[in-house]
């Protein structure tokens, strides 16, 4: 039987001609696999609502065509709720858009590089709140031009406003401000969307207002990574920061810090379970080498296996993760917490119908009833099978942790997303059944 070999989708990401290093991607675009634009089109009735279980397992099985993606991203997220229409969802989309314009003007008048198609990458302010008096901050995103370069009220504003700062917040704020510019250099820099300033600064601007508006996380390394492929996805950039949020939203409690521990403990820590349930043996080894703590998958997790595979890949294993995880009840938890636990008691509300669900929500619907603890989220397991597919040769390569680390390096570029789905479904499914028993 004849078998489509797929369209490369390269040419939706493409890569600078000098980065020959980068790792190829293998996600292709398959006529009757992919989500192609009409099958998306025709899920929608006339009114706008969406039949999200028809797409769920298409998704799965070949991922979004690249011309749609931010759209439907915007579903599996949860910015939008399967069962509004159109006209609903335009209004929702014309509110955030305002909300985003009102948040980033806050930010502009603080610090007027927001939104001015420039950033920094040098401190702008001290700890105690002084100013660091160095105009220069200002031209770094154009040292060829000078002060000449920069619109008079950014430039006077500035200059006039570089006095003592006493409040909390807004010290906190700036301070995290050359943080984001020296990550945002440095965030896909292979791809030749990043060759453009207006696209760097769009990418600073959303990660400091994100900033501004989450006060309790701020801004940690690694969000320009799960940022990025917003941008470059979403048109508009209210669109993308409020898709990036709601990424946050899933994402945010590893990114919270105290002053004793890293947010991503909890979920390093839930690896290990999985582990010594699945592979005993391999977690004794680990522990043995003193890598019990799991650091050494701090970045798969923090990042969503982002620097594990090419760019186009990686979005490929994300929408896959968000279409197993997709649970209809999604839109409603984050705008009306209320009435989903209202759903949940049974006191009121129709249940979510189980084809609207996700393949890796229905198993945990299925195990809810006998725990009550919430679900891991699926990334989780992807570590683990990564590990169980490397069980062999960490047991007998690894003398040291250095080892385990070159041995899950090896893997850049080396993983298939669709393989690695699988396999994390596969061990869910056996965690669960081994958990049943002890």
């Amino acid at each position: 039987m004849w078998r489509d070999p797929g369209t490369p989708a390269d040419s939706f990401y493409q890569v600078r001609p000098e980065c020959t290093d980068v790792p190829k991607t293998k996600f292709k675009i398959k006529g009757g696999k992919t989500l192609s634009v009409r099958k998306w089109q025709s899920a929608f009735t006339t009114e706008g609502y969406l039949d999200i279980g028809r797409t769920l397992g298409r998704i799965y099985r070949g991922g979004v065509h690249p011309s749609i993606r931010g759209e439907v991203w915007e579903f599996l997220l949860g910015c939008f709720d399967p069962k509004s229409t159109f006209d609903e969802r335009e209004q929702i989309r014309k509110g955030r858009r305002a909300q985003y314009a009102v948040l980033k003007e806050e930010c502009r008048q603080i610090f007027p590089l927001v939104g001015s198609g420039r950033f920094v990458t040098a401190p702008i302010i001290t700890e105690d709140g002084d100013p660091i008096q160095d105009p220069i901050v200002l031209l770094e995103a154009n040292p060829e031009k000078g002060l000449a370069s920069l619109p008079q009220e950014n430039g006077a504003s500035y200059i006039s406003a570089m006095v003592k700062e006493e409040d909390h917040k807004i010290i906190q704020w700036k301070l995290t401000l050359h943080q984001i510019g020296l990550d945002v250099v440095r965030t896909d820099r292979t791809l030749v969307f990043y060759e453009k300033q207006e696209n760097l600064s769009k990418l600073w601007d959303i990660l400091a207002v994100y900033a501004w508006f989450d006060t309790d996380v701020g801004y940690c390394q690694g969000m320009s990574d799960l940022c990025s492929p917003m941008i470059i996805l979403l048109e508009d950039e209210a669109d993308a920061f409020w898709c990036f949020e709601h990424l946050m939203r899933r994402m945010r409690g590893n990114f919270r810090c105290t002053e004793s521990s890293v947010g991503v403990e909890t979920q390093l820590s839930n690896l290990a379970s999985i582990t010594q349930v699945i592979d005993p043996k391999l977690h004794q080894h680990l522990e043995t080498l003193g890598g019990g703590d799991y650091l050494f998958a701090f970045r798969m997790l923090m990042v969503l296996f982002r620097r594990e595979f090419s760019f186009g890949d990686s979005l490929y294993l994300w929408e896959m993760m968000w279409a197993l995880e997709y649970d209809p009840d999604l839109f409603s938890m984050y705008e009306d917490p209320d009435s989903v636990h209202e759903k949940a008691d049974g006191s009121k509300g129709k249940a979510k119908s189980i084809r609207q669900c996700g393949k890796y929500e229905r198993e945990n619907m299925k195990n809810k009833a006998k725990n009550a603890e919430a679900p891991l989220p699926i990334s989780i397991f992807l570590v683990a099978s990564v590990l169980k597919d490397r069980s062999s040769k960490l047991l007998t390569e690894a003398r040291g942790l250095d080892d385990v680390v070159k041995i899950l390096n090896d893997i850049t570029g080396n993983l298939d997303a669709k393989k690695a789905c699988s396999g994390a479904m596969k061990l869910h499914k056996k965690y669960l059944k081994k958990a049943k028993q002890t």
